[in-house]
């Protein structure tokens, strides 16, 4: 039996539902959701992202009786609305619009008004007895289609329509005539034979076979892909179409069009929060090129704006209805579209909204509070990624003032995404990924975006746009990117030829540098102070849920005692990695360290690392009463020691004058020194053991600062951890030298403290002989990030060149560097863990790579039985989150 290509919704029932998703696509399968739930909705079918799969492996030919499926569904539209396709008297007109079963808002194509040539353009002017709407409509439909379907770019349709406006002294569209109006279309019509060297296509029919295929194209086009790639959507997903029978918000003023959220998407408030346009269609809203009306009153900013609850009040409670409707099925955030048609309220679609994620927080702790949702749902909600964000600077507020007070203030607009950032002014998408790829800030700025600028975007700092409102492209993409934007800044004035914009007399011209602030909707000219974000609130609320049903412990990474607090204040249970050698860098400790590693006798060294030993002893003091009663695992030194002697002929110069050496002297120790591959070289614990003096003062100046501490009343847990392991008899060693120390210093202190040494698996063979390493070490930490080197023999600073094309190509799931490689890296963990358990029961297990405080490794360390991840500060509230959704998952067999 051949399967089903083609689902009818329409008259109050429907042939899906919204457990679909996979085969209807999002919008297709919520819209047949919303019929079944009796919510006024225009009839229509979805085409299945089946379908979709199927058009590429055919080589984009349609598969075989699907257009029949697709005639048959019509027939069911035309039945439903009282109208016939194509027809003269009275044609039914449709969408064609693409769905993803992940929302991608505005990365494939749509197209309005179908249906629509010379014939029936006439009948719908009778048929509605506007004539002014028909054209309106006609001039629409030949512009969205030229475009998306025929290929013509859509500033060459705007130019036309603005030279028009010019001639007859139109400020906007709907100043245009029906008489105007048709002189577009015939000028529309004469530049796409220009374009095209084809006439308009006439019969509806075909109008509709070429919409689908365009629909199903764009699956492919190039910010569609880029959207994917950012988000992580598979690429096999394929979207569905939905033809659906257009109802019309441009039919004059009693019609209208509009984009609302079940609750405020930016700071996740309970009210409903939305924007409409009069005698205007969908995409009017959300391409920004009128500025929207608010939806309710307490949205007006100014008396100017009239809001739909006072303009069209019947049609606001319906919507309030339907509002509470939503939210009580779905039991989540709705982001939904509507059309008024002469008064008349019709629903065309229904999604997740996207969010910031100070909302996604608050929304998730408040439909706890409200019974819609469990706490381990409101935990799942939250995308631990998006915490990135609420983590975002915030601008330093006596700054503000300040540049306030100097009229530095230029312009205010909607604070479409939060968070303060400073950049580089950019006008174009490219030039933000060009400027961004070199390693500066900069700020897109544009009159609206478009999903063209998807690349852009995403490199710039923040977005700033002159048009458009809170469900603008550019104000929904940012929110979903984690980007700090504004939009509906109408005071600037954008002039891309001159690479500049204005507000009143104020000039910035590319490269000037802007401060936006997206939780203000301010943009300030120049850089502004910013001050780290505050754990509170909601946050707070939804972490310590967190923190009550994770398992795995998060610590965090810090060489100072700043990033120790930094993450202690985020919730850090101790530290996983603090390496030594970062101590070594500071300004006034490389001579002496030069001094050690130069020195031609064990003498000489002992001497310089005589003078580094209360330098490292004050460092671990400081850490240790930041972290009291905290674990803090201390990494003996790992670098070649090349990375610390001079490179450049000035600083060589430099140096042998400090150290009163000759320079040739200088350049030839250094060259004795030197290793064809360093990094599988003399570092690590092969420094231990061949200058097992280096080892011995570090771990004395541990123990003797755990000592100290202890004596002021400060509880301290040192971890004393090998680096770069590879042999149980090295590990063996190097345990029995730190154990004579700590004798030694407890002694001489007359204080001991515990302590543990363990051991940082980081070389393949480590994993493969951890039950032997098991017997000395206390605790195995992995090193994921060298783990991965050596793992695959890829280096992680010239990967980047080429990473891209083999997770393109699908060689790779993903960069190893950035998700674990669960095949490969992973089964060595799992391996260790198992080996380490089976000669120590019980040992502790901790990751302090890169890895720690990425989502999609910890879900695979939860399941493994890690005991602990160890991410940088700023990562620390991701990977708590993160561990809280994995052991959910754990529990609910997901894993």
């Amino acid at each position: 039996m051949r399967k089903k290509m083609v689902y009818y919704f329409g008259g109050g029932k429907a042939e899906g539902s919204a457990d679909m998703k996979m085969l209807l696509g999002g919008k297709g399968a919520n819209l047949a959701e919303m019929t079944n739930l009796g919510l006024p909705v225009p009839p229509g079918i979805t085409i299945t992202t089946e379908v979709c799969k199927d058009y590429y492996k055919l080589g984009k030919q349609f598969p075989e009786g699907m257009w029949d499926e697709v005639l048959e569904g019509l027939r069911k539209i035309e039945k439903e609305m009282g109208k016939k396709f194509g027809d003269k008297e009275n044609p039914l007109l449709v969408s064609v619009r693409s769905g993803a079963p992940v929302s991608m808002p505005g990365m494939m194509d749509t197209i309005l008004n179908l249906g629509l040539n010379d014939e029936t353009v006439e009948g719908l002017a009778k048929s509605t007895n506007n004539e002014r709407f028909a054209w309106d409509s006609y001039r629409r439909f030949i512009q969205m289609f030229g475009n998306v379907v025929m290929g013509i770019p859509h500033e060459k349709f705007e130019e036309v329509l603005e030279e028009k406006k010019r001639e007859v002294g139109a400020k906007q569209d709907v100043d245009l005539s029906a008489e105007d109006l048709k002189d577009v279309v015939k000028r529309y019509k004469e530049l796409v034979k220009r374009e095209t060297g084809r006439e308009f296509p006439q019969d509806p029919y075909e109008q509709l076979k070429m919409a689908i295929k365009a629909v199903f194209d764009s699956w492919n086009n190039p910010r569609a892909i880029k959207y994917r790639e950012i988000n992580k959507i598979p690429e096999d997903y394929g979207t569905a179409v939905n033809i659906v029978a257009m109802v019309f918000g441009n039919m004059g003023e009693t019609s209208g069009t509009g984009v609302a959220f079940t609750r405020n998407p930016s700071t996740g408030e309970n009210e409903f929060y939305g924007e409409y346009l009069k005698n205007a269609q969908g995409e009017d809203v959300v391409a920004g090129i009128r500025t929207p009306q608010p939806l309710t009153k307490a949205q007006k900013t100014s008396q100017e704006q009239t809001s739909l609850e006072e303009e069209f009040p019947e049609v606001y409670k319906e919507l309030l209805k339907i509002r509470d409707i939503l939210e009580k099925h779905y039991r989540e955030m709705q982001d939904i579209e509507f059309t008024i048609e002469n008064g008349r309220l019709w629903m065309l679609q229904t999604r997740t909204g996207k969010r910031t994620a100070k909302a996604a927080v608050k929304i998730a702790v408040d439909m706890v509070k409200e019974g819609l949702i469990s706490k381990e749902e409101a935990i799942l909600r939250v995308d631990p990624s998006l915490i990135d964000q609420l983590l975002h600077p915030m601008l330093d507020e006596e700054d503000r003032k300040r540049a306030k007070a100097e009229g530095r203030l230029i312009a205010k607009g909607l604070p479409a995404a939060p968070g303060a950032v400073s950049g580089k002014v950019v006008f174009t998408a490219d030039e933000a990924v060009e400027l961004a790829e070199k390693g500066e800030k900069v700020i897109l700025v544009r009159h609206e975006t478009s999903p063209e600028d998807i690349h852009g975007m995403h490199a710039a700092e923040g977005i700033l746009t002159a048009r458009g409102g809170m469900t603008s492209h550019a104000a929904v993409v940012a929110r979903g990117m984690g980007k700090t934007c504004i939009v509906g800044a109408e005071s600037i004035h954008v002039d891309y030829d001159r690479e500049e914009f204005r507000v009143g007399d104020v000039v910035v011209k590319k490269g000037e540098v802007i401060t936006i602030d997206g939780s203000t909707g301010e943009v300030f000219h120049g850089e502004l102070k910013t001050i780290p974000a505050q754990i509170s609130g909601e946050f707070e609320e939804l972490m310590k849920w967190a923190d009550e049903i994770r398992t795995l412990q998060v610590r965090v990474n810090a060489d100072t005692p700043e990033d120790a607090e930094q993450g202690r204040k985020f919730g850090a249970e101790g530290i996983g990695l603090c390496r030594t050698e970062h101590m070594f860098f500071k300004e006034e400790r490389i001579p002496v360290v030069r001094e050690m590693i130069l020195a031609k006798t064990q003498e000489e060294r002992e001497r310089a690392l005589e003078k580094l030993l209360p330098m490292q002893r004050e460092d671990f003091i400081a850490i240790f009463e930041v972290m009291n009663g905290l674990p803090v695992n201390i990494r003996l030194l790992d670098p070649p020691l090349h990375e610390f002697l001079p490179r450049t002929e000035e600083e060589f110069e430099r140096t042998a004058k400090e150290m009163g050496l000759p320079v040739e002297e200088l350049k030839k120790r250094a060259e004795e020194l030197h290793e064809v591959n360093p990094m599988l070289g003399l570092r690590g614990s092969r420094l231990g053991i061949t200058h097992p003096e280096i080892y011995r003062m570090q771990a004395r100046a541990i123990l003797e600062a755990a000592c100290i501490c202890k004596r002021n009343g400060v509880e301290v847990l040192p971890e004393i951890m090998l680096p770069l392991i590879a042999d149980e008899k090295e590990l063996h060693e190097l345990k029995k030298l730190i154990d004579d120390v700590a004798a030694q210093v407890f002694l001489e202190m007359g204080v001991e403290v515990p302590y543990q040494v363990g051991t940082m698996v980081e070389v393949p063979r480590a994993a493969v002989i951890a039950d032997k390493l098991a017997r000395d070490a206390e605790y195995f930490s992995f090193g994921t990030n060298d783990l991965t080197q050596m793992t695959f023999g890829l280096s992680r600073d010239d990967a980047g060149k080429f990473i891209g094309k083999y997770v393109e190509l699908g060689i790779l799931k993903g960069d190893p560097f950035i998700h674990i490689d669960e095949e490969g890296v992973g089964r060595l963990i799992e391996m260790a863990i198992e080996l380490g358990n089976a000669t120590r029961p019980g040992i502790k297990t901790g990751i302090c790579g890169e890895h720690g405080g990425d989502p999609r490794s910890i879900n695979f360390f939860q399941k493994v039985g890690v005991k602990y991840v160890s991410p940088s500060p700023f990562r620390v509230p991701i990977a708590r989150l993160a561990a809280a959704q994995a052991r959910i998952r754990q529990l609910r067999g997901e894993l």
